[in-house]
C-alpha cells in the first residue's frame, strides 16, 4: 500500500486495510476510477462527437446495420473478393500483349482459388498481405484502389505496398505461374 499510495491517493481509494477483503475492495475502487471515472471527460467528448449529424441515434436504433463499417470482423477473404479488388490495367485489345496479359489473369483467378481451398504455399490472405501489407480488407475501404500490373522481365512476382499494386509474371504456363506465385 505504501509503495502506491500516491497513486491510490489521487484515484481517491487510499484508506487502512485490515483484511483482505478491503484490500481487495480498494483494487475494486482503484480499477473503477481508472477505466471509467478518469476517462469520462473523453468518454463524453466521443459521445458528442457521435451525436453530430445525429450519428449517436442511428448508432443506438441500428448497431447491426453499422456494426459491419464500425467493427472488425475475422472473416476468411474468398478468392473472389480479392479478384474483383485487382483491376488489372490491360495493354491495348486485339494486342498480342494483351492475350498474354489475359492468359495471365486465368492463371491468377486459378490461383487464388487453389489459395483459398488450401491447395498453394499461402492463403488469400498472404496474397493480400504482399500487395498491400493489410491482413484483412478496411470496412473503409483500400485507397488506392488496388491494380495488377504485368511483368516481362521477371518469373516472380512483385508488390508495391505504398501503391496497392500486384505485378504478375507473363508465363507461359498455369503450373509455371503457380509455382512462380507460390515461391
Amino acid at each position: 500500500m505504501m509503495r502506491h499510495s500516491t497513486m491510490l491517493q489521487t484515484a481517491g481509494c487510499l484508506r487502512h486495510v485490515a483484511t483482505v477483503e478491503e484490500k481487495r475492495e480498494i483494487v475494486s475502487d482503484y480499477l473503477q476510477w481508472y477505466i471509467i471515472d478518469r476517462n469520462s471527460s473523453v468518454i463524453d467528448r466521443f459521445r458528442e462527437g457521435l451525436s453530430t449529424l445525429e450519428f449517436l441515434t442511428a448508432l443506438q436504433q441500428h448497431p447491426t446495420l453499422l456494426a459491419p463499417a464500425l467493427c472488425h470482423s475475422e472473416k476468411q477473404l474468398p478468392a473472389f473478393d480479392l479478384e474483383i479488388l485487382f483491376k488489372p490495367d490491360l495493354s491495348p485489345s486485339g494486342s498480342n500483349r494483351r492475350l498474354k496479359e489475359s492468359q495471365t489473369m486465368g492463371y491468377w483467378a486459378d490461383y487464388l482459388l487453389d489459395c483459398e481451398e488450401g491447395q498453394a504455399a499461402v492463403s488469400v490472405e498472404d496474397i493480400l498481405m504482399f500487395a498491400t501489407g493489410l491482413s484483412s480488407l478496411p470496412p473503409s475501404g483500400l485507397e488506392p484502389l488496388p491494380q495488377i500490373q504485368f511483368l516481362d522481365d521477371s518469373a516472380f512476382p512483385m508488390a508495391n505496398t505504398c501503391t496497392n499494386s500486384l505485378k504478375l509474371p507473363l508465363l507461359d504456363s498455369c503450373t509455371l505461374f503457380k509455382s512462380q506465385m507460390d515461391f
